[in-house]
């Protein structure tokens, strides 16, 4: 096969020579001075290419009359090994946000008399209370890991700083007593006084005041609340509120007295189930799984046909979820089935609109089904997460940017940066790159390691490399004998020997 281009007055060539008295575009050269003459074009690749002598020939034109110029052999064919490019994009899941260990807890508030620090029989007989207590022996059934109980003691902001101090500690004391008596009447196990119960104490509960101000509808609300702002000593606030003998009074009936209170917060960890119960649920009942649940058991399994049926659930019972249509849409990618993803991906797409781990999933898909434009679009609108950016790497290496694919590959053991590194003549790093990566042993990375050995002239390094190519898979036979890589030892007896 001879493949000639022709560079001169050729209806393809971009920039072509012609007479220095001729019109029209094109370079000049005058015929005394003399001078060079450059151009170029691109012509897509075909297989044919793959194997041929490629000549360069001219064709001279005056007025009706033209001269074909002997094409000139400049090379023996077309070096592919870009095409080698394998489809191993990042694709990226919808995590799940399955937690082991929930954070579980419940509050009580207990309220005071004026003055007075003691727990009354009618707080504890009062329905939150008793709903307090019940959380407490419900999350010990549940087998719910009791880890503390914080206790917080407040005074109203009215009186004597140094006696509301005291009336606080001592308030936090008789409410951890009240409930150190109250759990083990009901046979709630809790840890002791000093390594269960913590207090804090608040002498005057401004704080709290001003909240409890912002929510009322008590006519003076603004003043007081300038007040507040204005003032931040104690005495004074208490003082300049007093002074509105009217309002004061109401305060006493509505506001000071819900601040005279405790409040008891019990912390505990909710266990979930167990892996292998979730993992036996999602096999037989899967609508008993909630939706977290139900996507994280997918993860406890590493078959891709077991993770799909899993998916697939989770996609029947929360269709509204975009990570279920996505992950099965990853897990059909994984399976090289680019129509199938495609279709999922189209729904979460309209579940998720702009989604970085869509698009970057929809990428994928463009880049398999020949649209290298459209893929470098949808990953860079991705954002530069780690798949995001390997994915651009491997649409670089196609693109012929080489370097460019190392950069955005960078830390990444696999044959697609193994293969940019040789394009970029980094074949050192190239090898290591392999040697590294998970497929080292696949027949396709052999195969490149022969191409690395020929480029540094090591013979030795491709026939190991293309044998141990050839024995996992015998196609690898005929692309050795024709690619342009080995040119140079084709003559190789060795070589000869596996190839023919």
């Amino acid at each position: 096969m001879i493949w000639v281009i022709s560079t001169w007055a050729c209806a393809t060539t971009h920039n072509p020579l012609v007479g220095e008295k001729a019109t029209g575009a094109g370079t000049k050269i005058p015929f005394k001075a003399g001078g060079s003459f450059s151009t170029s074009d691109k012509i897509a690749y075909s297989p044919d290419m793959k194997n041929a002598d490629l000549k360069v020939g001219a064709t001279g034109v005056v007025k009706s009359k033209s001269k074909e110029i002997p094409a000139k052999k400049i090379g023996d064919g077309t070096v592919i090994t870009p095409l080698l490019t394998q489809r191993d994009e990042k694709a990226m899941l919808g995590p799940d946000k399955f937690q082991k260990v929930l954070p579980v807890s419940a509050q009580l508030e207990i309220f005071f008399i004026i003055n007075e620090s003691t727990v009354r029989p009618s707080e504890i007989s009062r329905k939150e209370t008793k709903d307090f207590k019940a959380f407490c022996k419900r999350a010990e059934n549940k087998g719910f890991a009791m880890k503390n109980m914080n206790v917080s003691a407040y005074a109203s902001p009215d009186g004597e700083l140094t006696k509301n101090a005291n009336l606080a500690e001592d308030r936090a004391k008789h409410t951890i007593k009240a409930m150190m008596d109250e759990l083990k009447k009901d046979k709630v196990k809790a840890g002791s006084e000093e390594t269960f119960y913590s207090k804090v104490t608040t002498a005057e509960d401004w704080e709290g005041f001003k909240k409890l101000m912002e929510a009322s509808d008590i006519k003076d609300k603004d003043l007081i609340l300038r007040v507040l702002s204005m003032y931040t000593d104690g005495d004074q606030r208490e003082k300049e509120i007093k002074n509105l003998s009217a309002t004061w009074t109401i305060l006493k009936e509505k506001i000071l007295p819900k601040l005279r209170r405790s409040v008891s917060t019990l912390n505990c960890d909710s266990m979930s189930r167990t892996d292998d119960r979730i993992t036996q649920l999602a096999a037989s009942s899967p609508d008993s799984l909630n939706n977290e649940e139900i996507l994280y058991a997918a993860t406890l399994t590493k078959d891709l046909n077991t993770k799909m049926n899993i998916y697939k659930a989770a996609e029947k019972r929360f269709p509204n979820d975009w990570r279920a249509a996505n992950n099965v849409a990853y897990i059909a990618l994984m399976q090289n089935k680019a129509d199938d993803a495609s279709a999922e991906l189209d729904k979460a797409d309209k579940l998720s609109p702009n989604n970085p781990a869509v698009m970057n999933n929809m990428g994928i898909v463009a880049r398999w089904k020949g649209d290298r434009k459209k893929a470098k679009d949808l990953y860079t609108k991705s954002g530069t997460s780690p798949e995001a950016t390997y994915n651009l790497g491997v649409v670089a290496i196609l693109d012929g940017k080489y370097s460019d694919a190392v950069s955005k590959m960078n830390g990444v053991n696999s044959f697609n940066a193994a293969l940019a590194k040789v394009l970029a003549g980094q074949a050192d790093a190239a090898a290591q790159t392999l040697d590294n990566s998970p497929g080292k042993d696949d027949a396709i990375s052999y195969y490149l390691k022969a191409v690395i050995g020929a480029r540094t002239s090591k013979t030795d390094m491709v026939i190991s490399n293309l044998k141990a190519a050839i024995a996992k898979d015998g196609s690898y036979k005929d692309m050795a004998r024709l690619d342009l890589e080995f040119f140079k030892i084709r003559d190789n007896a060795d070589f000869k020997s596996l190839t023919q």
